[in-house]
């Protein structure tokens, strides 16, 4: 029993290009020669208009030389004066673009005259063109002045050499004028619809780069506000664990000791936070929230400022983002406290929940001493970072003196709930 044989492997076929793929090409060429065209007569006007009067000048003055006899109704009409008809009716095509209506009124006088010697020149036909051109840059209202001028030499022409009845030698001219008025209205829509898509894609286009620099904005004061928050804070903590180091340096090392170990512990925080910021990850890192407040308020009490925390009503679910604003609020106000308050300076923390909305108030009870070019607690980064994380959640922000001493600022953020 003889072996099977094996089949041989089949080649793929091999597959002819989409026809597309080959018309691709060709399209871009012809639009882009075409784009071309369109600039240099956009640069020269004159030259196209120049060479198409020329070439239809010699066209109308080849039929002056004797074709015209042919349709004429009157083959009589002197040779002069069907040149000069036959120059009327070309010459005008240079300002056809320009001034249509004057073109053609010149052309309708010459038609009007061809028709009533009985010539019927053909170069007649030549008005077409600047009707097309009147549909194309003239308002619609003006195709009505254009009738009046066409209409005339009909009615003469057919009043004195008719042929048949009347509407046979009007009617198809006259719908002939109104299909080449129907192109130009056509032509003018597309051009106005193309026109309006550059326009529109040209506003996209700045639309999406302000877009962008906006956003590009508003990271770069996110950044900046996150970097004052950290900073100012720390710094203030590591200031003060400072100064009540070097005062229990004296007398009690271990109290100095542990000053130092804060400043290093707060030092390698700050760092942290820092980095975290900096870093591309840094929108994936977590972000202080309102479980935080207790190491917050812990490292301030460090720095030399009694805090004390208070919680009414029952505690509410809220966003990260609006515990952040809260974090940052608390953050800034303990900041200016441990700056500008002075001896025996207290700070109370109250977190107020209620149905509708949360209320944080941070206030200190001693007498406040600003330094004379540093009132952060009315102006700077950090009042003014306050109030935009406030806003960003429909929120209010009040900071101001008290009126025995010290300080109060205040942050009201509703709920989402109450918001809908």
């Amino acid at each position: 029993m003889s072996p099977e044989p094996t089949p041989e492997p089949q080649t793929a076929p091999h597959q002819a290009p989409h026809p597309a793929r080959q018309t691709a090409p060709l399209s871009r060429y012809l639009q882009r020669q075409t784009e071309r065209v369109r600039a240099y007569d956009a640069r020269r006007p004159w030259v196209w208009d120049g060479l198409l009067t020329a070439f239809w000048t010699v066209a109308a003055l080849v039929d002056a030389s004797g074709g015209w006899r042919n349709i004429a109704r009157d083959p009589s009409v002197p040779v002069g004066l069907v040149v000069a008809m036959s120059l009327a009716f070309a010459l005008p095509l240079f300002w056809r673009r320009r001034h249509p209506l004057t073109a053609l009124a010149v052309m309708a006088g010459a038609a009007l005259l061809s028709n009533w010697t009985g010539a019927f020149l053909q170069a007649g036909l030549l008005q077409m063109i600047v009707v097309f051109h009147i549909a194309l840059r003239r308002p619609p209202r003006t195709l009505l002045w254009t009738l009046a001028l066409l209409s005339p030499p009909l009615v003469v022409g057919a009043a004195r050499f008719p042929q048949g009845s009347w509407d046979q030698q009007i009617v198809p001219t006259l719908w002939a004028y109104a299909m080449v008025a129907l192109l130009g209205i056509a032509v003018r829509s597309r051009q106005d619809y193309t026109a309006a898509l550059i326009d529109r894609a040209r506003r996209l286009e700045v639309e999406r780069d302000q877009q962008a620099q906006l956003a590009a904005a508003a990271e770069r004061n996110r950044i900046n506000r996150e970097m004052h928050d950290i900073i100012g804070h720390n710094l203030s903590v590591i200031t003060g664990l400072a100064d009540g180091g070097r005062y229990a340096a004296a007398k009690n090392p271990e109290r100095a000791a542990e000053a130092l170990d804060a400043i290093g512990t707060t030092s390698r925080q700050a760092l942290a936070e820092l980095r975290r910021l900096l870093r591309s990850e840094a929108v994936r890192a977590p972000q202080p929230t309102l479980a935080d407040l207790d190491a917050l308020i812990t490292g301030v009490r460090k720095a030399g400022l009694p805090v004390r925390l208070e919680t009414k009503g029952p505690t509410q679910d809220l966003p990260a983002g609006a515990q952040l604003t809260v974090y940052r609020v608390v953050q800034e106000a303990l900041t200016n406290a441990l700056k500008h308050a002075g001896e025996g300076a207290e700070s109370t923390v109250v977190l107020t929940y209620t149905e509708a909305e949360v209320t944080t108030e941070v206030t200190n009870t001693a007498q406040s001493r600003p330094e004379p070019d540093d009132t952060p607690q009315t102006s700077g980064q950090g009042i003014t970072g306050m109030h935009e994380r406030a806003k960003l959640y429909d929120g209010t922000l009040e900071a101001a003196p008290l009126p025995e001493g010290g300080w109060r600022v205040r942050l009201r953020l509703p709920l989402e709930d109450s918001l809908s």
